[in-house]
Protein backbone atom coordinates (compact mmCIF):
# COMPACT_ATOMS: atom_id res chain seq x y z
CA UNK A 1 0.00 0.00 0.00
CA UNK A 2 1.06 3.62 -0.70
CA UNK A 3 0.46 7.01 0.49
CA UNK A 4 -2.06 7.92 -2.58
CA UNK A 5 -3.62 4.11 -2.48
CA UNK A 6 -5.80 3.50 0.35
CA UNK A 7 -8.61 2.73 -1.13
CA UNK A 8 -8.07 -1.35 0.81
CA UNK A 9 -7.59 0.34 4.31
CA UNK A 10 -8.86 -1.57 7.62
CA UNK A 11 -10.31 0.01 10.35
CA UNK A 12 -11.07 -1.13 13.44
CA UNK A 13 -14.46 0.50 15.04
CA UNK A 14 -14.55 0.20 18.91
CA UNK A 15 -17.76 1.36 20.70
CA UNK A 16 -20.44 -0.51 22.47
CA UNK A 17 -23.47 1.80 21.03
CA UNK A 18 -25.05 -0.21 18.13
CA UNK A 19 -26.22 3.16 16.82
CA UNK A 20 -23.15 4.09 16.31
CA UNK A 21 -21.66 1.11 14.97
CA UNK A 22 -24.27 1.32 12.52
CA UNK A 23 -23.65 4.72 11.31
CA UNK A 24 -20.08 4.26 11.45
CA UNK A 25 -19.90 1.01 9.28
CA UNK A 26 -22.51 2.33 6.74
CA UNK A 27 -20.05 5.74 6.44
CA UNK A 28 -17.04 4.13 6.05
CA UNK A 29 -18.61 1.02 3.88
CA UNK A 30 -19.33 3.64 1.83
CA UNK A 31 -15.05 4.30 0.94
CA UNK A 32 -14.85 0.09 -0.17
CA UNK A 33 -12.93 0.15 3.54
CA UNK A 34 -12.74 -3.18 5.27
CA UNK A 35 -14.81 -2.90 8.62
CA UNK A 36 -13.60 -4.64 11.57
CA UNK A 37 -15.69 -3.81 14.77
CA UNK A 38 -15.01 -4.87 18.44
CA UNK A 39 -17.96 -3.39 21.41
CA UNK A 40 -15.53 -3.40 24.46
CA UNK A 41 -11.90 -2.81 25.34
CA UNK A 42 -10.46 -6.23 25.44
CA UNK A 43 -11.82 -7.60 22.69
CA UNK A 44 -10.41 -4.14 20.88
CA UNK A 45 -7.42 -5.22 22.06
CA UNK A 46 -7.39 -8.64 20.48
CA UNK A 47 -8.99 -7.40 17.32
CA UNK A 48 -5.88 -5.18 16.97
CA UNK A 49 -3.17 -7.48 17.59
CA UNK A 50 -4.87 -10.24 15.52
CA UNK A 51 -5.77 -8.24 12.56
CA UNK A 52 -3.29 -4.74 12.19
CA UNK A 53 -5.96 -2.59 11.26
CA UNK A 54 -4.90 0.27 9.40
CA UNK A 55 -6.54 3.03 11.49
CA UNK A 56 -8.53 2.29 14.82
CA UNK A 57 -11.78 4.36 15.90
CA UNK A 58 -12.43 4.09 19.98
CA UNK A 59 -14.90 5.17 21.86
CA UNK A 60 -13.75 6.58 24.92
CA UNK A 61 -17.22 6.07 27.32
CA UNK A 62 -17.46 2.27 27.31
CA UNK A 63 -18.18 -0.44 29.97
CA UNK A 64 -15.47 -2.37 31.50
CA UNK A 65 -12.12 -0.74 30.62
CA UNK A 66 -12.45 3.02 28.78
CA UNK A 67 -11.52 4.44 26.03
CA UNK A 68 -8.43 5.77 27.33
CA UNK A 69 -7.13 2.77 29.38
CA UNK A 70 -7.88 0.79 26.04
CA UNK A 71 -5.28 3.38 23.97
CA UNK A 72 -3.05 3.08 26.70
CA UNK A 73 -2.41 -0.61 26.60
CA UNK A 74 -2.56 -0.67 22.59
CA UNK A 75 0.13 1.94 22.86
CA UNK A 76 2.37 -0.51 25.20
CA UNK A 77 1.78 -3.36 23.08
CA UNK A 78 4.75 -3.32 20.74
CA UNK A 79 2.57 -5.48 18.31
CA UNK A 80 -0.70 -2.59 18.06
CA UNK A 81 1.29 0.70 19.19
CA UNK A 82 2.35 1.81 15.72
CA UNK A 83 -1.38 1.84 14.87
CA UNK A 84 -3.26 5.39 14.80
CA UNK A 85 -5.98 5.89 17.33
CA UNK A 86 -9.11 8.41 16.87
CA UNK A 87 -11.60 9.03 20.31
CA UNK A 88 -14.98 9.27 19.11
CA UNK A 89 -16.26 11.32 22.03
CA UNK A 90 -19.49 13.24 23.09
CA UNK A 91 -16.98 15.20 26.04
CA UNK A 92 -16.23 18.62 24.95
CA UNK A 93 -13.69 18.95 28.03
CA UNK A 94 -10.32 20.25 26.90
CA UNK A 95 -8.50 18.46 29.50
CA UNK A 96 -10.39 14.99 27.86
CA UNK A 97 -8.88 16.06 25.18
CA UNK A 98 -5.59 16.73 26.34
CA UNK A 99 -5.37 13.12 27.99
CA UNK A 100 -6.65 11.60 25.45
CA UNK A 101 -3.57 13.13 22.78
CA UNK A 102 -1.11 12.66 25.84
CA UNK A 103 -1.49 8.76 25.75
CA UNK A 104 -1.15 8.19 22.05
CA UNK A 105 -4.21 9.39 20.15
CA UNK A 106 -3.77 11.44 17.38
CA UNK A 107 -7.32 13.06 16.68
CA UNK A 108 -10.90 13.36 18.39
CA UNK A 109 -13.77 13.46 16.61
CA UNK A 110 -17.43 14.55 18.43
CA UNK A 111 -20.58 13.24 18.27
CA UNK A 112 -22.88 13.50 16.78
CA UNK A 113 -20.70 12.77 13.34
CA UNK A 114 -20.70 14.46 10.33
CA UNK A 115 -20.01 12.48 7.79
CA UNK A 116 -18.01 14.36 5.44
CA UNK A 117 -15.65 15.35 8.75
CA UNK A 118 -15.52 11.93 9.42
CA UNK A 119 -14.64 10.67 5.96
CA UNK A 120 -11.82 13.56 5.70
CA UNK A 121 -10.41 12.90 8.77
CA UNK A 122 -10.07 9.41 8.18
CA UNK A 123 -8.25 10.15 4.78
CA UNK A 124 -6.07 12.19 6.23
CA UNK A 125 -5.25 9.93 9.33
CA UNK A 126 -5.16 6.91 6.51
CA UNK A 127 -2.42 9.02 4.64
CA UNK A 128 -0.36 10.29 7.19
CA UNK A 129 -0.08 6.63 8.67
CA UNK A 130 1.02 5.31 5.38
CA UNK A 131 3.53 8.24 4.41
CA UNK A 132 4.35 7.59 7.77
CA UNK A 133 5.36 3.75 7.23
CA UNK A 134 6.47 4.48 3.87
CA UNK A 135 8.99 7.22 5.50
CA UNK A 136 9.70 4.46 8.04
CA UNK A 137 10.38 1.72 5.79
CA UNK A 138 12.50 4.00 3.29
CA UNK A 139 14.48 5.21 6.11
CA UNK A 140 15.35 1.50 7.18
CA UNK A 141 16.21 1.01 3.67
CA UNK A 142 18.55 4.07 3.66
CA UNK A 143 19.86 3.30 6.67
CA UNK A 144 20.71 -0.63 5.66
CA UNK A 145 22.07 0.75 2.51
CA UNK A 146 24.24 2.91 4.40
CA UNK A 147 25.05 -0.55 6.59
CA UNK A 148 25.82 -1.94 3.44
CA UNK A 149 27.71 0.55 2.24
CA UNK A 150 29.65 1.11 5.57
CA UNK A 151 30.44 -2.68 5.40
CA UNK A 152 31.84 -2.17 1.71
CA UNK A 153 33.67 0.16 1.84
CA UNK A 154 35.36 -1.48 5.29
CA UNK A 155 35.54 -4.46 2.98
CA UNK A 156 36.72 -2.49 0.34
CA UNK A 157 39.50 -0.86 2.74
CA UNK A 158 40.79 -3.89 3.75
CA UNK A 159 40.61 -5.91 0.45
CA UNK A 160 43.33 -2.87 -0.49
CA UNK A 161 45.49 -2.84 2.54
CA UNK A 162 45.66 -6.82 1.77
CA UNK A 163 46.06 -6.17 -1.38
CA UNK A 164 48.72 -3.68 -1.05
CA UNK A 165 50.31 -5.76 1.67
CA UNK A 166 50.42 -8.60 -1.26
CA UNK A 167 51.93 -6.31 -3.50
CA UNK A 168 54.74 -5.61 -0.92
CA UNK A 169 55.40 -8.65 0.03
CA UNK A 170 55.49 -10.28 -3.35
CA UNK A 171 57.59 -6.99 -4.88
CA UNK A 172 59.81 -8.10 -1.71
CA UNK A 173 59.94 -12.12 -2.63
CA UNK A 174 60.46 -10.64 -6.47
CA UNK A 175 63.54 -8.29 -5.03
CA UNK A 176 64.53 -11.06 -3.45
CA UNK A 177 64.41 -13.63 -6.09
CA UNK A 178 66.15 -11.62 -8.54
CA UNK A 179 69.21 -10.91 -6.59
CA UNK A 180 69.37 -14.27 -5.19
CA UNK A 181 69.32 -14.85 -9.28
CA UNK A 182 71.73 -11.99 -9.82
CA UNK A 183 74.34 -13.48 -7.60
CA UNK A 184 73.61 -17.22 -8.69
CA UNK A 185 73.93 -16.23 -12.19
CA UNK A 186 76.97 -13.88 -11.38
CA UNK A 187 78.86 -16.65 -9.11
CA UNK A 188 77.77 -19.62 -12.26
CA UNK A 189 79.74 -17.11 -14.43
CA UNK A 190 82.57 -16.28 -12.17
CA UNK A 191 82.66 -20.37 -11.21
CA UNK A 192 82.70 -21.18 -15.10
CA UNK A 193 85.65 -18.94 -15.83
CA UNK A 194 87.61 -20.35 -12.21
CA UNK A 195 86.67 -23.79 -14.08
CA UNK A 196 87.80 -22.76 -17.11
CA UNK A 197 91.21 -21.37 -15.39
CA UNK A 198 91.25 -24.38 -13.65
CA UNK A 199 90.88 -26.70 -16.51
CA UNK A 200 93.50 -24.74 -18.16
CA UNK A 201 96.07 -24.69 -15.17
CA UNK A 202 95.62 -28.21 -14.46
CA UNK A 203 96.07 -29.25 -18.23
CA UNK A 204 99.21 -27.03 -18.14
CA UNK A 205 100.61 -28.33 -14.70
CA UNK A 206 99.62 -32.12 -16.13
CA UNK A 207 101.17 -31.72 -19.37
CA UNK A 208 104.64 -30.08 -17.69
CA UNK A 209 104.35 -32.68 -15.05
CA UNK A 210 105.34 -35.33 -17.01
CA UNK A 211 108.02 -34.58 -19.00
CA UNK A 212 109.91 -32.91 -15.69
CA UNK A 213 109.06 -35.97 -14.00
CA UNK A 214 111.15 -37.97 -16.91
CA UNK A 215 114.11 -35.19 -17.02
CA UNK A 216 114.09 -35.31 -12.86
CA UNK A 217 113.77 -39.18 -12.76
CA UNK A 218 116.68 -39.88 -15.81
CA UNK A 219 119.10 -37.05 -13.84
CA UNK A 220 119.97 -39.40 -11.52
CA UNK A 221 120.96 -42.15 -13.70
CA UNK A 222 123.10 -39.47 -15.88
CA UNK A 223 124.35 -38.14 -12.61
CA UNK A 224 125.72 -41.90 -11.94
CA UNK A 225 126.92 -42.95 -15.39
CA UNK A 226 129.00 -39.70 -15.97
CA UNK A 227 130.47 -40.32 -12.55
CA UNK A 228 131.35 -43.79 -13.65
CA UNK A 229 132.66 -41.98 -17.01
CA UNK A 230 134.41 -39.70 -15.25
CA UNK A 231 136.05 -41.81 -12.95
CA UNK A 232 137.58 -44.62 -15.56
CA UNK A 233 138.56 -41.56 -17.52
CA UNK A 234 140.73 -40.30 -14.70
CA UNK A 235 141.76 -44.06 -13.72
CA UNK A 236 142.91 -44.35 -17.54
CA UNK A 237 144.90 -40.79 -17.52
CA UNK A 238 146.88 -41.99 -14.10
CA UNK A 239 147.86 -45.18 -15.46
CA UNK A 240 148.57 -44.16 -18.69
CA UNK A 241 150.28 -40.84 -18.39
CA UNK A 242 151.90 -40.97 -22.26
CA UNK A 243 149.06 -40.62 -24.06
CA UNK A 244 148.81 -40.64 -27.72
CA UNK A 245 149.39 -37.20 -29.39
CA UNK A 246 145.77 -37.04 -31.19
CA UNK A 247 144.19 -37.91 -27.59
CA UNK A 248 146.49 -35.21 -25.51
CA UNK A 249 144.83 -32.60 -28.00
CA UNK A 250 141.69 -32.88 -27.44
CA UNK A 251 141.83 -33.19 -24.11
CA UNK A 252 143.80 -29.88 -24.01
CA UNK A 253 141.07 -28.73 -26.33
CA UNK A 254 138.20 -29.01 -24.17
CA UNK A 255 140.22 -28.51 -20.61
CA UNK A 256 139.48 -31.51 -19.39
CA UNK A 257 139.91 -30.63 -15.91
CA UNK A 258 137.57 -27.92 -15.81
CA UNK A 259 134.98 -29.89 -17.46
CA UNK A 260 135.31 -32.99 -14.74
CA UNK A 261 135.21 -29.87 -11.94
CA UNK A 262 132.11 -28.11 -13.53
CA UNK A 263 129.93 -30.86 -14.64
CA UNK A 264 128.58 -31.84 -11.08
CA UNK A 265 127.66 -28.50 -10.73
CA UNK A 266 125.79 -28.12 -14.22
CA UNK A 267 123.94 -31.05 -12.68
CA UNK A 268 123.14 -29.86 -9.28
CA UNK A 269 121.75 -26.86 -11.06
CA UNK A 270 119.82 -29.55 -14.05
CA UNK A 271 118.28 -31.08 -11.03
CA UNK A 272 117.29 -27.65 -8.94
CA UNK A 273 115.53 -26.46 -11.97
CA UNK A 274 113.54 -29.39 -12.35
CA UNK A 275 112.62 -29.73 -8.64
CA UNK A 276 111.41 -25.71 -9.16
CA UNK A 277 109.24 -26.80 -12.10
CA UNK A 278 107.69 -29.48 -10.45
CA UNK A 279 107.24 -26.90 -7.24
CA UNK A 280 105.94 -25.02 -9.74
CA UNK A 281 103.62 -27.63 -11.16
CA UNK A 282 102.17 -28.73 -7.80
CA UNK A 283 101.60 -24.88 -6.87
CA UNK A 284 99.48 -24.63 -10.10
CA UNK A 285 97.46 -27.86 -9.37
CA UNK A 286 96.85 -26.70 -5.86
CA UNK A 287 95.57 -23.65 -6.75
CA UNK A 288 92.96 -24.83 -9.48
CA UNK A 289 91.48 -28.07 -7.31
CA UNK A 290 87.85 -28.62 -8.08
CA UNK A 291 85.69 -28.55 -4.22
CA UNK A 292 81.98 -27.05 -4.84
CA UNK A 293 80.42 -30.05 -3.28
CA UNK A 294 82.77 -31.02 0.17
CA UNK A 295 84.82 -29.12 2.41
CA UNK A 296 88.84 -30.57 2.79
CA UNK A 297 91.35 -30.15 5.21
CA UNK A 298 93.61 -27.67 3.49
CA UNK A 299 96.74 -25.28 4.39
CA UNK A 300 95.82 -21.71 3.95
CA UNK A 301 99.64 -20.98 2.99
CA UNK A 302 99.90 -23.45 0.52
CA UNK A 303 96.86 -21.74 -1.29
CA UNK A 304 98.34 -17.89 -0.98
CA UNK A 305 101.33 -19.34 -2.46
CA UNK A 306 99.86 -21.18 -5.63
CA UNK A 307 98.10 -17.79 -6.20
CA UNK A 308 101.25 -15.52 -5.75
CA UNK A 309 102.39 -17.92 -8.24
CA UNK A 310 99.71 -17.61 -11.07
CA UNK A 311 100.08 -13.73 -10.44
CA UNK A 312 104.45 -13.83 -10.67
CA UNK A 313 104.34 -12.09 -13.61
CA UNK A 314 102.35 -9.16 -13.10
CA UNK A 315 105.10 -8.60 -9.69
CA UNK A 316 107.66 -8.33 -11.76
CA UNK A 317 109.44 -4.82 -12.77
CA UNK A 318 108.12 -2.41 -15.54
CA UNK A 319 108.46 0.97 -17.23
CA UNK A 320 105.22 2.37 -14.56
CA UNK A 321 107.08 0.95 -11.61
CA UNK A 322 109.65 -1.17 -9.79
CA UNK A 323 109.16 -4.94 -8.88
CA UNK A 324 106.36 -5.28 -6.03
CA UNK A 325 107.40 -6.91 -3.02
CA UNK A 326 105.93 -9.45 -1.12
CA UNK A 327 106.49 -9.87 2.34
CA UNK A 328 104.37 -12.67 4.02
CA UNK A 329 104.76 -13.35 7.49
CA UNK A 330 102.93 -16.44 8.11
CA UNK A 331 102.28 -17.40 11.89
CA UNK A 332 101.26 -21.25 12.92
CA UNK A 333 98.06 -22.18 11.25
CA UNK A 334 95.76 -25.25 11.57
CA UNK A 335 94.11 -26.89 8.48
CA UNK A 336 90.99 -25.78 8.49
CA UNK A 337 87.94 -27.69 6.63
CA UNK A 338 86.79 -25.21 3.89
CA UNK A 339 86.74 -25.25 0.09
CA UNK A 340 90.35 -25.04 -1.26
CA UNK A 341 89.68 -23.65 -4.81
CA UNK A 342 87.08 -21.10 -4.09
CA UNK A 343 89.37 -20.09 -0.57
CA UNK A 344 92.25 -19.65 -3.76
CA UNK A 345 89.79 -17.08 -5.79
CA UNK A 346 89.22 -14.94 -2.81
CA UNK A 347 93.19 -14.99 -2.48
CA UNK A 348 93.30 -13.85 -6.67
CA UNK A 349 90.93 -11.45 -6.15
CA UNK A 350 92.00 -9.19 -3.63
CA UNK A 351 95.99 -9.45 -4.42
CA UNK A 352 94.95 -8.65 -7.88
CA UNK A 353 93.47 -5.39 -6.74
CA UNK A 354 96.09 -4.87 -4.83
CA UNK A 355 98.63 -5.52 -7.96
CA UNK A 356 95.88 -2.98 -9.98
CA UNK A 357 96.22 -0.85 -7.32
CA UNK A 358 99.49 -0.35 -7.00
CA UNK A 359 99.94 -0.15 -10.76
CA UNK A 360 97.35 3.33 -10.55
CA UNK A 361 99.95 4.42 -7.80
CA UNK A 362 101.80 7.01 -10.29
CA UNK A 363 106.03 7.21 -9.86
CA UNK A 364 107.71 5.42 -7.24
CA UNK A 365 111.16 5.42 -5.87
CA UNK A 366 113.86 2.16 -5.94
CA UNK A 367 113.20 -0.05 -2.67
CA UNK A 368 115.09 0.46 0.70
CA UNK A 369 115.98 -3.40 1.40
CA UNK A 370 116.54 -2.38 5.06
CA UNK A 371 112.50 -1.81 5.17
CA UNK A 372 111.47 -5.14 5.87
CA UNK A 373 109.24 -5.39 8.68
CA UNK A 374 105.39 -5.42 8.69
CA UNK A 375 103.38 -3.10 8.43
CA UNK A 376 105.69 -0.63 6.96
CA UNK A 377 104.37 3.17 6.16
CA UNK A 378 105.19 5.20 3.80
CA UNK A 379 107.70 2.37 2.38
CA UNK A 380 109.24 3.74 -1.25
CA UNK A 381 108.70 0.49 -3.09
CA UNK A 382 105.70 -0.61 -3.81
CA UNK A 383 104.81 -3.67 -1.27
CA UNK A 384 101.65 -5.92 -0.64
CA UNK A 385 101.99 -7.27 3.36
CA UNK A 386 100.45 -11.03 3.82
CA UNK A 387 100.15 -11.90 7.25
CA UNK A 388 98.56 -15.21 8.73
CA UNK A 389 97.89 -15.76 12.47
CA UNK A 390 94.88 -17.22 14.77
CA UNK A 391 92.20 -15.08 16.65
CA UNK A 392 93.37 -14.05 20.33
CA UNK A 393 89.95 -16.59 21.43
CA UNK A 394 91.49 -19.50 18.74
CA UNK A 395 88.31 -19.69 16.99
CA UNK A 396 89.46 -18.15 13.57
CA UNK A 397 91.77 -18.11 11.58
CA UNK A 398 93.00 -14.40 10.16
CA UNK A 399 94.03 -13.45 6.92
CA UNK A 400 95.44 -9.92 6.05
CA UNK A 401 96.49 -8.57 2.94
CA UNK A 402 97.76 -4.76 2.81
CA UNK A 403 99.22 -2.52 0.43
CA UNK A 404 100.50 0.58 0.16
CA UNK A 405 99.13 1.77 -2.59
CA UNK A 406 96.34 5.11 -2.91
CA UNK A 407 93.62 3.78 -0.86
CA UNK A 408 89.97 4.62 -0.76
CA UNK A 409 87.98 7.36 -0.08
CA UNK A 410 85.26 6.83 2.53
CA UNK A 411 82.68 7.13 -0.39
CA UNK A 412 84.32 4.06 -2.35
CA UNK A 413 84.62 1.92 1.01
CA UNK A 414 81.08 2.05 1.35
CA UNK A 415 80.22 0.78 -2.02
CA UNK A 416 83.37 -1.71 -2.34
CA UNK A 417 81.67 -4.51 -1.40
CA UNK A 418 78.41 -4.03 -3.98
CA UNK A 419 77.48 -5.58 -7.34
CA UNK A 420 79.06 -4.28 -10.24
CA UNK A 421 80.89 -1.45 -8.55
CA UNK A 422 83.90 -0.63 -9.55
CA UNK A 423 86.91 2.55 -9.47
CA UNK A 424 88.76 0.59 -12.62
CA UNK A 425 88.82 2.34 -15.88
CA UNK A 426 86.00 0.61 -18.50
CA UNK A 427 86.76 -2.75 -19.62
CA UNK A 428 89.73 -3.30 -16.85
CA UNK A 429 86.69 -4.95 -13.86
CA UNK A 430 83.47 -6.14 -13.74
CA UNK A 431 82.85 -4.89 -9.75
CA UNK A 432 82.27 -8.52 -9.15
CA UNK A 433 85.69 -9.74 -7.12
CA UNK A 434 84.87 -7.88 -4.05
CA UNK A 435 81.26 -8.63 -3.97
CA UNK A 436 81.99 -12.57 -4.97
CA UNK A 437 85.09 -13.09 -2.27
CA UNK A 438 82.91 -12.21 0.79
CA UNK A 439 80.15 -13.84 -0.68
CA UNK A 440 82.56 -17.30 -0.35
CA UNK A 441 84.05 -15.98 2.74
CA UNK A 442 81.09 -15.25 4.28
CA UNK A 443 77.83 -17.26 3.27
CA UNK A 444 80.14 -20.62 2.40
CA UNK A 445 82.42 -20.45 4.87
CA UNK A 446 80.77 -18.30 7.78
CA UNK A 447 83.49 -16.00 8.17
CA UNK A 448 84.33 -12.18 7.60
CA UNK A 449 85.55 -10.53 5.16
CA UNK A 450 86.57 -6.45 6.08
CA UNK A 451 88.51 -3.72 4.81
CA UNK A 452 90.25 -0.54 6.45
CA UNK A 453 91.47 2.32 3.64
CA UNK A 454 91.59 5.75 3.76
CA UNK A 455 93.43 8.04 0.59
CA UNK A 456 97.12 7.44 1.08
CA UNK A 457 97.39 4.61 3.50
CA UNK A 458 96.81 1.77 1.12
CA UNK A 459 94.33 -1.13 2.04
CA UNK A 460 94.23 -3.59 4.26
CA UNK A 461 91.58 -6.62 3.42
CA UNK A 462 91.29 -9.13 6.37
CA UNK A 463 89.98 -12.46 5.82
CA UNK A 464 88.35 -14.26 8.93
CA UNK A 465 87.51 -18.07 8.69
CA UNK A 466 86.40 -19.94 11.53
CA UNK A 467 88.87 -22.81 12.76
CA UNK A 468 86.81 -26.36 13.18
CA UNK A 469 86.82 -28.13 16.27
CA UNK A 470 87.19 -31.54 15.62
CA UNK A 471 90.17 -33.31 17.29
CA UNK A 472 91.65 -34.45 13.83
CA UNK A 473 91.88 -30.90 12.83
CA UNK A 474 93.29 -29.57 16.52
CA UNK A 475 96.39 -32.03 15.73
CA UNK A 476 97.18 -30.96 12.65
CA UNK A 477 98.40 -27.40 13.98
CA UNK A 478 101.63 -27.27 12.83
CA UNK A 479 104.03 -24.74 11.77
CA UNK A 480 104.53 -23.58 8.04
CA UNK A 481 106.92 -26.50 6.02
CA UNK A 482 109.66 -25.84 5.20
CA UNK A 483 109.20 -27.05 1.86
CA UNK A 484 106.68 -23.90 1.50
CA UNK A 485 108.67 -21.24 2.90
CA UNK A 486 111.77 -22.00 1.02
CA UNK A 487 109.22 -22.15 -2.36
CA UNK A 488 108.50 -18.95 -1.45
CA UNK A 489 112.41 -17.74 -1.15
CA UNK A 490 112.82 -18.75 -4.00
CA UNK A 491 109.94 -16.94 -6.14
CA UNK A 492 110.77 -13.99 -4.83
CA UNK A 493 114.39 -14.43 -5.60
CA UNK A 494 113.48 -15.16 -9.43
CA UNK A 495 111.06 -12.08 -9.42
CA UNK A 496 114.14 -9.59 -9.32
Amino acid sequence: MTSINIEKAKILIVDDSSINLKFLSNTIASEGWEIIVATDGDTAIKQAEYAQPDLILLDVMMPGIDGFETCDRLKANAATSHIPVIFMTALSNPIDKVKGLSIGAVDYITKPFQKEELIARLKLHLKLNYLTKEYATQNQLLKQEIAERIAAETALQQLAEELEKKVEQRTAELKKALQELQQTQIQLVQNEKMSTLGQLVAGVAHEINNPVNSISGNLKYLENYLYQILKILKLYIDKYPELDKEIQSEIQSFDLEFLMEDLPYLLKSLKAGTESILNISKSLRLFSRADNTTKIAFNIHEGIESTLLILKHRLKANKNRPEIKVIAKYGNLPLIDCYPGQLNQVFMNILANAIDALEDQGKWCLADEKENQYPIQNTKCPTIWIRTEISADNKNVIISIKDNGPGMSPEVMKRAFEQLFTTKKVGAGTGLGLSISRQIVEEKHQGKLSCISAPGEGAEFIIELPISSTPKNEDKLKKPDESGLNNMSLQLQMRG
